[in-house]
């Protein structure tokens, strides 16, 4: 594919970072989609003037985001565009959806547990009481993005694992009549353990993007409480910022 790629040799910023955002807006918009090959990096340095150090520094930049991968045999690949969720109310499953990643999901755990202090207090119950636990493995495109664990007070929805194979915990809350409001929400990081890694597709110690989130309804009850991990490589969080007058 033959891409309308320029760099200005005027500007201040490296031309290896001009290219890489010029590659990384074409995936993002679908002008490279996943599977699509870059081409000789000879002919692409020969076509912009760059040398070739330069321009294999710019597509190792984007194999570093996980956005490209080199084949041995087939040459540098578009693997997906990482998928960047903004700060608001949604679910991830939407997201993936409205982001054309071709959202799956594998049931892990679906059972009803002991709530524990922390549980409980998030939820809003009684210490000891029994609540659901569902454990879901989230991917796009066949690979891993996030371990998504969530915790729902009783008799809230019938929490099907078919029906939670096949589409969000928050469009099943809606179509039972649920009316979503608010969340409070935590984002961190930390390295990945043996377990998370093998399940994400990572190293061990690898670094993981972390979110706590209680979500309440119109009426102020707590509906679920989610500890989801996430891939740094295929996911971040995106938000706008307000200047206060």
């Amino acid at each position: 594919m033959t891409l309308e790629l320029s760099v200005d040799r005027g500007s201040p910023v490296p031309l290896y970072f001009q290219l890489s955002q010029q590659l990384e807006a074409a995936i993002e918009h679908g002008t490279l989609t996943p599977g699509s090959l870059l081409g000789n990096e000879i002919e692409l340095a020969a076509r912009l003037g760059l040398s070739r150090p330069t321009v294999r520094q710019a597509i190792q930049s984007l194999v570093d985001k996980g956005l490209l991968v080199r084949r041995r045999g087939v040459g540098t690949q578009v693997v997906h565009s990482q998928v960047k969720r903004p700060l608001e109310l949604s679910s991830l499953y939407d997201d993936l959806e409205a982001a054309g990643q071709r959202p799956a999901t594998k049931v892990l755990v679906n059972t009803v547990v002991t709530a524990t202090a922390e549980i409980a207090a998030a939820l809003g119950v009684p210490e000891g009481s029994d609540v659901h636990r569902v454990e879901r493995l989230r991917l796009a495109h066949g690979e891993p993005m996030a371990h998504l664990c969530n915790y729902i007070p009783p008799a809230l929805l019938d929490l099907d694992t078919a029906q939670l194979e096949t589409t969000g915990l928050y469009r099943m809350m809606r179509t039972a009549g649920i009316t979503l409001h608010s969340a409070r929400q935590t984002i961190g990081a930390r390295a990945a353990t043996t377990a998370e890694a093998e399940r994400l597709a990572e190293e061990t110690g690898a670094p993981l993007l972390t979110m706590q989130r209680v979500t309440f309804d119109d009426t102020g009850r707590a509906v679920e409480y989610g500890t989801h991990t996430y891939r740094p490589t295929r996911y971040s969080f995106e938000f706008q910022l307000l200047v206060r007058p």
